[in-house]
């Protein structure tokens, strides 16, 4: 018997075993070039972290130098100040090229910077509401009544962040909830998201406690800390402050009503700040990345240092909310 040819089907078997062959290199082919791509990202958005962080980190020693100097002109802090005025977004390189006739001048990415500080003492400060012992003090959660008033915020607020205090600074107790260290963290306390915001730029949480510059201080936030004032007298004294900032205790004094002085702890008002925010914004091509800085200034009229007790940076990538 003859036998019949088998080439057709070892063509078949060849064609269809190279098909795959090909499928199988193409799929590796892609895989390698996705992980390619994916490790450039990552390279690309580690250098640009890198790059950020030294530039945000000059960011904070430009507002280091700005207090230092406005330390050496006296202890008195008013808004009129270098240090109140916002570093508006620059170009970078106008501040870093040598010559900007040169090429060399436009290389690289496009990056601007922005910067600011506050006066955190320009807010009302929650550790006020507790003595050396951990326990409430009473005339301050009447501050704290009277601000949550002015903000239109629920009665119950006053009451439930400062019972929440007291028992978080209570030793001992392995129930009580952790101690904040800044505003957000009132959410321990079972404070509602909405509230904090709403206390966002009127309360703060300092390490010490500390009194409230009247220089810098929002009207709504005078009317609280002095007994008596509404918000008509608070925004007077804003109003005159700014024609003449107050030098000392004795002339706020000379301003508040007669009732209120009657009530007023020497301690709760002041004309100078040791605490400040420093906000620092880099935008490098398409990301965006933002550093919160809190420091404290020590030995002031001598030039004193300037400690940063709390920092904070986040990358905003493009198309996602701010």
């Amino acid at each position: 018997m003859r036998l019949q040819p088998r080439l057709p089907r070892q063509r078949g078997t060849a064609l269809l075993l190279a098909m795959v062959i090909l499928t199988l290199v193409a799929t590796l082919t892609a895989a390698m070039v996705t992980q390619q791509q994916r490790a450039i990202t990552v390279e690309a958005a580690e250098r640009a972290r890198t790059q950020a962080s030294w530039v945000l980190v000059g960011a904070l020693d430009w507002a280091r130098l700005v207090l230092r100097e406005d330390s050496r002109s006296g202890s008195v802090d008013h808004l009129g100040e270098p240090w109140a005025t916002p570093l508006a977004e620059a170009r970078l390189s106008t501040f870093l090229a040598a010559d900007r006739e040169s090429p060399s001048a436009d290389e690289g990415p496009e990056a601007f910077l922005s910067g600011q500080v506050l006066d955190l003492q320009a807010r009302y400060n929650l550790n006020n509401l507790l003595n050396d012992e951990g326990q409430l003090v009473e005339v301050e959660v009447e501050v704290l009544s009277r601000l949550c008033q002015v903000l239109g915020l629920p009665d119950d607020v006053p009451g439930r962040i400062a019972t929440g205090l007291e028992a978080a600074a209570r030793d001992g107790d392995d129930s009580a909830p952790l101690l904040p260290a800044k505003l957000a963290q009132l959410a321990w306390l079972g404070i509602e998201p909405d509230t904090i915001a709403r206390l966002e730029g009127f309360a703060v949480m300092l390490p010490e406690p500390s009194p409230l510059n009247v220089n810098t201080a929002t009207r709504e936030v005078l009317a609280a800390a002095v007994p008596g004032l509404d918000l008509g007298s608070a925004e007077r004294l804003v109003q005159r402050r700014q024609r003449t900032p107050f030098r000392t205790l004795d002339d706020i004094k000379r301003e508040l009503p007669a009732a209120a002085l009657e009530t007023l702890p020497d301690n709760r008002l002041g004309v100078g700040s040791s605490h400040f925010e420093v906000l620092g914004r880099l935008r490098l091509e398409d990301r965006v990345f933002e550093e919160r800085s809190v420091v404290q200034r020590r030995g002031a009229n001598q030039g004193g240092e300037i400690i940063a007790i709390q920092r904070e940076r986040r990358s905003i990538l493009p198309g996602s909310p701010n």
